[in-house]
């Protein structure tokens, strides 16, 4: 959506719930009880630096900083805290192991399902309404901290771990799982960003709340269209340097690439690194 706030929920936005009762396994996003309330969106068209790796000291000009939920904001920016939802990260591994295994996705052989693409990542279970709660109420403290710190925004990651989940979770466990923390930080003030999932935009949209779009790669694997037909100017783009399609400057060039991308380096390092890359159109 073009403006820079958001209105109340509409009766609207029921019936669209409602309706994605039908689909996939029954599985509803739950309807919050409390009205969700006015939010600032992230600024549209902006310089993004996306800081997940190392925060450091945004260049002249950067307008937007996404950074991990560890860290403080970035004075003079808009910032967007990043929380990984659907999956755990490296640092809590022995707290999941030891206290909330009950939580973590498991094989047929009991074992935590891992993202195969980040081995150190375990995926949470979103398959049960108790297990939703109980996620939620841990990832919600997160976004608290968020908003206590000072961020503008949040963002989701992983919303597409059913993908890797050897079709042990649903579309439907996420998106209900999403639902609560939609509410959640609407409940604090902040926007809540979409992360992965394209197919699934309309619907994170409209049934679970999702305000933005955080997209990485859109441009690489041609998923940009799909998120912009929802979220319209209000999705932040960030191309890697090692898989690109094209040079940076076709990337800008193509209409289909929102105007908010960035470049950076596959590991986010800061600019005292000799890896270190950031461009953005």
């Amino acid at each position: 959506m073009p403006t820079s706030v958001r209105p109340l929920w509409t009766l609207l936005a029921l019936v669209a719930l409602l309706a994605g009762c039908a689909e996939g396994q029954g599985i509803p996003p739950p309807a919050s009880t409390v009205p969700r309330a006015e939010v600032k969106l992230p600024p549209t068209p902006a310089v993004l630096d996306y800081q997940l790796g190392t925060a450091y000291t945004p260049p002249a000009g950067v307008t937007l900083v996404a950074r991990d939920s560890t860290a403080s904001p970035a004075p003079g920016a808009y910032n967007v805290c990043y929380v990984n939802g659907f999956q755990t990260q490296p640092q809590d591994r022995e707290l999941w192991l030891n206290q909330r295994g009950h939580l973590l996705l498991k094989d047929s052989g009991g074992e935590p399902v891992i993202d195969p693409e980040w081995p150190d990542e375990f995926l949470v279970d979103t398959s049960s309404p108790s297990n939703r709660d109980e996620l939620a109420r841990i990832t919600g403290e997160s976004i608290t901290r968020c908003a206590e710190r000072g961020f503008g925004a949040v963002e989701i990651d992983n919303l597409d771990s059913y993908s890797r989940s050897g079709d042990r979770l649903t579309i439907e466990h996420n998106l209900a799982y999403a639902a609560l923390l939609s509410t959640r930080a609407h409940e604090r003030g902040l926007p809540i960003g979409q992360k992965n999932s394209a197919e699934a935009s309309r619907r994170a949209h409209d049934e679970v709340g999702f305000d933005f779009a955080v997209t990485e790669e859109c441009h690489a694997f041609k998923e940009c269209s799909s998120y912009a037909d929802v979220y319209g100017e209000h999705v932040m783009d960030v191309e890697y340097t090692d898989n690109l399609r094209g040079t940076f400057a076709e990337v800008c060039a193509d209409p289909a690439t929102p105007k908010t991308t960035t470049l950076r380096d596959r590991k986010l390092v800061g600019p005292d690194n000799p890896d270190h890359v950031f461009q953005h159109c």
